[in-house]
């Protein structure tokens, strides 16, 4: 299992998606297209989503659990989606700006 903390990079082996971690700690198991992450420029790319975890994912998007305790940013997308161990990640929602009237 990969050691998320801010900064760091991961690269799918079954796609294109590259993420950057944003916020969390610690060993995480994260996933994409169904497989673990691999830290960014050791990934094989050889392979493909699994069927269940193969909605893609968004660039420019951040993506966090149901607890939001880690967050991600897509990179570079690709075909699979994003995931922490069998969980698939939300897409985060972006805040309401104040009324400026």
């Amino acid at each position: 299992m990969p050691n998320l903390k801010p900064g760091s990079r991961f690269t799918s082996d079954v796609c294109t998606t590259e993420v950057i971690v944003v916020k969390g700690a610690g060993e995480a198991d994260l996933r994409c297209g169904g497989v673990p992450m691999a830290s960014a420029g050791s990934a094989s790319g050889a392979g493909t989503p699994a069927p269940d975890a193969a909605s893609g994912t968004l660039m420019g998007k951040r993506y966090v659990d149901a607890e939001e305790t880690i967050e991600v940013l897509c990179t570079k997308p690709g075909d699979g989606s994003l995931g922490l161990g069998d969980t698939l990640l939300d897409l985060k929602e972006a805040k309401p700006l104040p009324a400026s009237d």
